[in-house]
């Protein structure tokens, strides 16, 4: 379970809840604290729970079914009761249930973080840190990623590389969702939930057996829309709305006690004027001073002179924002089961595409700033795992084929760019201000990705106590790119190159009882080289990582108080960091090196029956220990980067939070939760600028829920963001062509309503 409450360990207010501020030092003493105490969190498929005591959850993180507190992983999973409208309901609310992570989005691309580590370049064809799977098959593209959660079993969290079990992409950890399976007796559920903005969602599942337990099928759908959060006050249309609905379809047979087959086909569809950029103000030049060459205003000029502070919630744009996304995806899962041998073939087909639209100058002036993004992918992956257990040794060996066929382009039309030229003295005086209105910065292409992977592990019992683990993996990657660059003049962007890998993994654990586990474990991580599309760029080299964990996991005889540990150093190379350099173009390169070191801590509680107590405290020192880039503000010179934060690395966060279970009579229970989530400062690029950053803050999120006696149905009203905190959750810096102005993205304002559910 991940819920959360204020009062759980009185007042935590970690930096700033409300307006009690608290130093550094005071955080510091909370963490070590709940170091002493310990961590938890992990991946659930079944739990079996004492009595009066916590749940000790099985989980397949690691590929193979295990209790939690035996697997010497950082692990975490988020469970179907905790999935949904008022709770977890998509990837960017994962960052309030899981430690160390994450997440925010730009030009509707994914962006997740684990440990400092996730996406940072904003090209088209860039990869994230951070595995991402449904089912076991691979999410390719980042914002592919972005359709919400619905008829989920659990959300799976690994933190830390994970280069053995999941290769490719996963030098910052992986994430995997896995659906509801068919079951062999009529099963369903329907949620329906109204909220502020005129949200409105609606989800449902239904399923059963065909023929007994040999042939099942379940059905899943959703359906979700809302008003903006803002608005464009210059047209005075909503942006940051969204209109979107989902639907699934899955069929389990079983043909024999051995064999299980399972197939799902999925499709989802979204048309609105969501992922909105926002412009939080300048940099390096006045205010609106593109806008202001041909009479246009900014979202801030506007305000000002109405003597109003500006809502950056708000845009003020010629242009507005369109975010145009379907998809369709098919897997296949084989699971033959002989002996002591588990044998798995899952087979995968997906097919996405896209169309974003926004302004890049932030104003009104049409001031070739209308930015268009157009991405289309196909991919087929194809792997085979197998597993053995006996008494002292387990094995697993597998191999995987990945195939992805990419096209895309960045359309900028360049309206008006002789009357910057012209005040630049680029171009003489009299040419006219539409001199390059029919051109464009366009990038356009295609990329072909090819990557094979094969990985053994094996794992051997020297005692009871005493365990064993080490793998590796061999993966190798083969890119082509092929396609044009045009900025006032084209080239050719052809480009191919191979990469090959080798990713060993050790750990060795030492179980000092039933209830307290010790692991330490040495990882190498690995993350492809990249062709991005239609680029200039030269050929990106991958990153590499070394992780060295520590960890403890432990719990009382009674397990009415878990807690776990974790410490952990990764040392990383080549480093892929993106940006937009001094000539105006997105470029991505390997910085030298960065290490990240920190500490995990969770606790859980369940003092007396029916209340549930957690509490989680993080520690990250994320830095660069040798970069040098060219810095906007100083014109573009070069600066040594040595000791500056990574993006998106919070040096310190905090979650705590309850859940009680009240019985009402004989008609039912009650169920009120709550949480606070508190964030550290991070910056948003690695110059470490203050016009590039979100300070600390808090989240408030709560619940009351009533479930009828019989569990059929369910009233719950909930709240989140309750004290409507403004987080810029993403923050680029554009092009010099457009003044280095500030845009991004925020995070959802408070969002309150109430969800009726019926289960049958």
């Amino acid at each position: 379970m991940v819920r959360t409450q204020p009062w759980a360990f009185g007042a935590i207010s970690m930096g700033r809840i409300g307006q009690w501020p608290v130093g550094r030092s005071a955080a510091l003493g909370i963490l070590l604290v709940g170091v002493a105490l310990g961590p938890t969190g992990a991946m659930a498929e079944k739990a079996v729970a004492p009595v009066d005591g916590l749940t000790d959850i099985v989980v397949t993180a690691t590929r193979s079914s295990e209790s939690l507190s035996k697997v010497p992983a950082s692990v975490s999973a988020v469970l179907a009761a905790d999935l949904g409208v008022g709770g977890v309901k998509d990837v960017a609310s994962l960052a309030t249930a899981i430690p160390n992570l994450s997440v925010g989005d730009q030009f509707g691309v994914n962006r997740i973080f684990i440990r400092g580590i996730g996406l940072t370049s904003i090209d088209l064809g860039a990869d994230g840190g951070v595995a991402f799977l449904q089912d076991g098959a691979q999410i390719a593209r980042p914002a592919a990623q972005l359709s919400g959660f619905y008829d989920l079993e659990r959300v799976e969290v690994l933190r830390g590389p994970q280069g053995t079990l999941y290769g490719r992409g996963a030098t910052a950890g992986a994430i995997n969702l896995i659906t509801k399976r068919p079951a062999d007796h009529l099963d369903g559920y329907v949620r329906a939930s109204y909220g502020n903005y005129n949200a409105v969602a609606v989800e449902g599942a239904v399923g059963g057996p065909i023929s007994g337990d040999k042939l099942m099928v379940r059905i899943a759908g959703k359906y979700d829309r809302r008003d903006g959060y803002g608005i464009n006050e210059f047209t005075g249309k909503a942006i940051d709305n969204r209109d979107a609905y989902a639907f699934r379809g899955t069929i389990l047979a079983k043909p024999s006690d051995e064999l299980e087959i399972l197939v799902s086909g999925e499709y989802f569809h979204e048309d609105d004027s969501n992922y909105a950029f926002h412009y939080f103000g300048p940099t390096v030049r006045p205010e609106n001073f593109l806008g202001s060459l041909i009479g246009g205003q900014s979202l801030f000029t506007v305000a000002a002179a109405a003597g109003k502070t500006a809502n950056i919630r708000d845009i003020y744009s010629d242009q507005e924002p369109l975010n145009q996304r379907h998809g369709f995806s098919f897997t296949g899962t084989i699971d033959w089961t002989p002996g002591d041998w588990d044998v798995k073939s899952i087979t995968s087909y997906h097919n996405f595409v896209r169309f974003n639209r926004d302004d890049l100058d932030a104003s009104n002036a049409n001031m070739f700033g209308q930015n268009n993004y157009d991405e289309r992918s196909k991919t087929f992956s194809q792997e085979f795992v197998g597993t053995y257990k006996s008494d002292r040794f387990d094995a697993l060996i597998g191999a995987m084929y990945f195939h992805e066929d990419l096209f895309g382009s960045v359309r900028v039309p360049l309206t008006n760019l002789a009357v910057l030229l012209k005040l630049a003295g680029q171009v003489p005086p009299a040419t006219p201000d539409n001199a390059f209105d029919a051109a464009n910065y366009l990038q356009f292409g295609t990329v072909t990705i090819d990557a094979y992977g094969f990985y053994a592990q094996g794992s051997y019992a020297f005692s009871d106590k005493l365990k064993l683990t080490a793998g590796g993996r061999f993966s190798h990657e083969r890119r082509k790119g092929v396609g044009t660059f045009d900025f006032l003049g084209g080239v050719n962007t052809d480009k191919a190159k191979s990469w090959d890998a080798f990713t060993p993994t050790i750990t060795l654990n030492y179980q000092t009882n039933d209830a307290t586990l010790l692991y330490a474990s040495v990882t190498r991580g690995f993350k492809s080289g990249v062709i991005n599309v239609g680029s200039r760029n030269d050929v990106i080299n991958p990153e590499y990582v070394w992780s060295y964990e520590l960890g403890v996991k432990t719990a009382t005889a009674d397990r009415k108080l878990q807690a776990n540990l974790a410490a952990f150093y990764m040392d990383y190379t080549d480093l892929q960091v993106g940006f937009v350099d001094a000539s105006s173009v997105v470029t991505t390169v390997n910085a030298a090196s960065a290490r990240n070191y920190g500490l995990e801590a969770e606790l859980r509680a369940k003092p007396v029956p029916g209340l549930t107590l957690e509490l989680f405290g993080t520690y990250l020192n994320a830095k660069y220990r040798k970069f040098t880039s060219g810095d906007y503000r100083q014109g573009f010179a070069q600066v040594d980067l040595a000791g500056k934060k990574l993006s998106n690395a919070p040096e310190f966060s905090f979650r705590a939070g309850a859940n009680y279970d009240i019985p009402v009579g004989s008609s039912g229970k009650l169920n009120a939760r709550a949480e606070v989530n508190w964030q550290d400062r991070v910056f948003f690029t690695e110059f470490n600028n203050a016009d590039a950053t979100q300070g600390a803050y808090a989240l408030v999120n709560a619940g009351l829920k009533f479930t009828s006696a019989n569990d059929r149905w369910s009233v719950d009203v909930w709240g989140r963001n309750l004290t409507n905190e403004l987080v810029i959750t993403n923050n680029i810096i554009t092009a010099p062509l457009f003044s280095s102005v500030r845009v991004g993205s925020v995070a959802p304002p408070r969002n309150y309503g109430v969800t009726f559910g019926v289960n049958f």
